[in-house]
């Protein structure tokens, strides 16, 4: 669980690569577009999570449509905020799909509220607006806003995942990642983006089989023996190194503002106390 962790949190450090000619790491190439890079980076996941899928895997649910639609959105979003604006803003508003997949819980599918989750919503949204407030300052709003979709649809994947939780896992994650793949087609045929050179190509067949498709099967086999409130107070590691592995390959663009730290801190720390295992009182 923590190497997948660690793997996930390579997204900021591989898309300043591909975007930014920075002065620690550079491929003496042109910028590749936040748009190609959500295609290929998907692509490239799904090629190599296929083999792992049965036959007995393969099934079809409208709300599989749903859950696709969703992780396309989330997957574009994510990579324009990574691309346009800061890595740690992206990943950590990214990291508050936990906090709308609660409030859907409660509104959508009637699941009673709960005391650690309402409290981790309070104190996540109290990140949230200093985050945006500090985005307000530096021009960054509309950025902010797209990684706080990115946020949205994630709880959206989260929330057709809980219900098509019958279905095979490696099934809905393959499906998920082509079918993201499939629906830019049309938007990279129309806005007539240039292929990769072959440098760039190399990255992001390791963006999409090293930093999306390996945590996966990582987070699978973790989940045989970790519990899912242990599972997600580990892979908080992604938030916390994302901006550091970012930073270090283009510090002069990565610097965290002050109004990302403190809204960092109140959704990470939402997030850990929600996360948090907790022991059970002993019983007589």
């Amino acid at each position: 669980m923590a190497l997948a962790a660690v793997l996930w949190s390579l997204s900021g450090a591989f898309t300043k690569i591909l975007t930014h000619d920075s002065s620690i790491i550079h491929i003496g190439t042109a910028p590749v577009p936040g748009l190609l890079i959500a295609f290929y980076r998907v692509l490239f996941a799904g090629l190599t999570l296929l083999p792992l899928v049965r036959a007995q895997d393969i099934s079809f649910r409208p709300m599989m449509l749903v859950m696709a639609g969703c992780f396309a959105v989330m997957n574009v979003l994510y990579v324009l905020a990574m691309a346009w604006g800061s890595a740690a803003n992206a990943v950590l508003l990214q990291y508050t799909a936990p906090m709308w997949m609660y409030l859907a819980s409660i509104w959508w599918l009637g699941e009673p509220a709960e005391r650690r989750s309402s409290v981790a919503l309070v104190v996540g949204l109290g990140g949230i607006a200093v985050i945006i407030w500090g985005g307000w300052q530096k021009a960054q709003l509309s950025v902010i806003v797209i990684a706080l979709g990115s946020g949205v649809a994630y709880a959206g994947v989260i929330l057709c995942l809980r219900v098509l939780r019958k279905a095979s896992s490696r099934w809905l994650t393959v499906i998920n990642h082509l079918c993201s793949a499939l629906v830019l087609v049309p938007a990279l045929w129309y806005f007539a983006m240039p292929a990769p050179a072959w440098s760039q190509l190399g990255i992001l067949v390791l963006f999409g089989a090293v930093q999306m498709a390996l945590p996966y099967w990582l987070v699978a086999r973790g989940l045989r023996v970790v519990s899912p409130q242990e599972a997600g107070t580990i892979t908080l590691l992604e938030p916390l190194l994302n901006p550091l592995w970012a930073y270090l390959v283009a510090p002069e663009k990565e610097v965290p503002s002050i109004f990302t730290f403190a809204g960092g801190a109140l959704i990470l720390g939402g997030l850990a106390w929600r996360y948090w295992p907790r022991q059970s009182a002993p019983t007589a």
